[in-house]
């Protein structure tokens, strides 16, 4: 689906550059045939929304792509609804989104260790989506999200206040900015901005950034 601002009664199929499917398979085969990306973010949104989930789907990714790092949002809340403890090519995210409060995220970083759980700090036009507590850097594992939910899919530009906050405040985490990048300038800012890289599915999509940049961007 195409995020728009965090407004999911929006999301529309994919329509890309990059393949003429909406497909999972064929949106992941078009990604790694544009460049040797090492790691995905999917978010499954049906369960994030509660309302069913698309674990056979991911469990076929996760076969077909095996050296790809999978980094999957199902919005979890509780460890016992997590199918793929056994695999190793899959990242549990945490959304703060789902948190009641920081024991909840704490027991589940634990239980999930084996999946190595990355913490998404989720934004809305609001302020902060979860407990407060989670803001302080104490809590933070050694790679999260900093997800501007208004950003998504607006092509307004990534929130680089937020990021130079966010990574001063954790200077031993890699923090990856989620929403607004419009183009290669917007990622070489975030770098500057401390960021150890981006979510970037709307701009590869429709084109703004190419192979050749992202290769440069690499070396």
């Amino acid at each position: 689906m195409r995020a728009q601002r965090g407004e999911r009664n929006r999301y529309l199929p994919i329509h890309s550059t990059l393949c003429d499917s909406c497909e999972p398979h064929e949106v992941v085969r078009a990604l790694t045939e544009l460049y040797p990306f090492k790691s995905l973010y999917i978010a499954d949104l049906d369960a994030i929304q509660g309302m069913a989930n698309n674990t056979p789907t991911i469990t076929t990714l996760l076969c077909d792509f095996p050296n790809i790092d999978f980094w999957l949002d199902v919005g979890i809340a509780n460890a016992s609804s997590w199918p793929f403890q056994q695999a190793s090519n899959i990242r549990c995210i945490i959304g703060s989104e789902t948190l009641n409060n920081l024991e909840q995220y704490i027991q589940l970083a634990l239980q999930l260790s084996a999946n190595r759980p990355m913490l998404s700090l989720d934004f809305n036009q609001h302020g902060f989506m979860g407990p407060d507590s989670l803001l302080e850097s104490a809590h933070w594992p050694e790679a999260l999200l900093c997800m501007t939910l208004t950003k998504v899919g607006s092509y307004e530009g990534p929130d680089f206040e937020k990021i130079a906050e966010l990574t001063a405040m954790g200077r031993q985490r890699k923090i990856y900015a989620a929403g607004g990048v419009r183009h290669v300038e917007d990622l070489k800012r975030l770098h500057c901005s401390g960021a150890a890289g981006a979510l970037i599915a709307s701009t590869l999509h429709d084109g703004k950034i190419d192979a050749h940049q992202i290769a440069e961007l690499m070396a």
